[in-house]
């Protein structure tokens, strides 16, 4: 079977696929339809936190496998309250709901402080979002990310969403007004560039939102579940939300989006929202597994740890590669920024040399490994990605 031929056929092509089928993945490898290995800085865009087919997501998949799929919410099950018991033992929130995606859970999250808002706010809506961003895809999310690309072909956009620069608190209160109800940020800009903002922004944004009786919505899809080193990016600010947004992790490879709130902000009646697939049992118990083995082997530590290792690394060749401009990161988060307009070229290289690593933009890499990656596989990475730099470094 020629897949990538017969994609061109049968897919919308709204991809820009690398080269290669994978078929087979094992922790930090995965393998593809010629049997060749590759280690996986990609992590399927943070989603495999774990690795690919850890154990105890695997073991969690058959036993409910062989038990219950799917009811509808219309129904309790015991793997929905679970899972939602441990995230709200971790997080310091109220109560959760469960959907299948980052962008479905980013919206129901806007959904929540809108109707926060009709109820305390004289019909408040109005959100602030950061420029850069990266909210999701769905019609409304576009408009709340703050990038042009992702906005224009859809014109005109929901109403509702107001953009500012991002790491800048006097924007945020200069677009503060009477129809504002939330202010909804990454802790650090995945999608965006793995942008960093500075120390102590997140806690003004913090008071800013207190003393003007707004929600913070913090959109940790890519931050949370220790993927930044801590198991929610925020508690390194030393700061609450009202509203957390998590995905990709949380399951280990299964689909599964949460919004959490605090009492404050959880509003919804019943009616006021749902969810058909959101929170079946299968998901949830891959979420229950993931979890629990994030929090008892403190992955989040191990993954700051890592982090460190890998950050020291790409700095190294920050030094010895002139066309480098900046490397950056927080945790299992980073990224390369380079001069020119090479980072699918320099994919495509460390591809062929046996590395998965993430073109986000024309001039920037990202590197997100599995959270329980080794000192071992981050060395292999970065002797694979020093070639391709090298390699780059003729054609430039």
């Amino acid at each position: 079977m020629n897949v990538p031929e017969l994609e061109k056929q049968l897919y919308m092509p709204v991809f820009a696929r690398m080269p290669v089928t994978l078929v087979k993945g094992r922790g930090a490898y995965v393998w593809d339809d010629a049997g060749r290995r590759y280690l996986d800085f990609v992590s399927g865009i943070a989603v495999n936190s774990l690795g690919h087919c850890h154990p105890a997501v695997v073991d969690a998949l058959k036993k409910q496998s062989r038990t219950l799929l799917h009811t509808s919410n219309n129904y309790y099950t015991r793997p929905q309250i679970e899972l939602a018991e441990l995230l709200i033992a971790h997080s310091g929130m109220s109560k959760v709901f469960f959907a299948n995606s980052g962008a479905e859970v980013v919206e129901g999250a806007v959904k929540l402080a809108r109707r926060w808002g009709h109820i305390n706010l004289n019909g408040a809506y109005e959100v602030i979002t950061a420029k850069n961003s990266f909210h999701g895809r769905t019609l409304a999310m576009t408009a709340a990310t703050g990038q042009p690309k992702f906005q224009y072909p859809y014109e005109p956009l929901p109403v509702g969403f107001v953009n500012v620069d991002y790491n800048d608190i006097k924007a945020i209160r200069n677009a503060t007004s009477n129809k504002t109800c939330a202010v909804l940020l990454e802790p650090v800009q995945g999608e965006g560039g793995v942008n960093i903002p500075d120390k102590g922004y997140l806690k003004k944004v913090r008071q800013w939102c207190d003393q003007n009786n707004l929600l913070l919505i913090l959109d940790e899809v890519q931050t949370g579940l220790g993927r930044c080193g801590s198991l929610f990016a925020y508690e390194q600010d030393g700061i609450v939300p009202d509203i957390l947004v998590l995905a990709k992790g949380l399951a280990g490879g299964v689909p599964i989006g949460v919004f959490m709130a605090t009492d404050k902000a959880s509003v919804f009646a019943k009616g006021e929202h749902g969810t058909t697939f959101g929170g079946n049992p299968l998901a949830c118990a891959a979420g229950y597994a993931t979890l629990k083995f994030i929090t008892e082997n403190n992955l989040a530590a191990h993954a700051a740890e890592m982090g460190k290792n890998l950050l020291g690394g790409l700095k190294a060749l920050q030094n010895d590669f002139a066309f480098i401009r900046d490397v950056r990161g927080r945790g299992l988060l980073l990224a390369i920024e380079f001069d020119a307009d090479i980072s699918r070229q320099i994919a495509q290289s460390c591809l062929e040399k046996g590395l998965l690593v993430n073109s986000i933009k024309p001039n920037l890499l990202r590197l997100i490994p599995p959270l329980n990656v080794t000192l071992q596989q981050i060395n292999t990475g970065l002797d694979i990605l020093r070639k391709a730099l090298k390699a780059a470094l003729k054609d430039i």
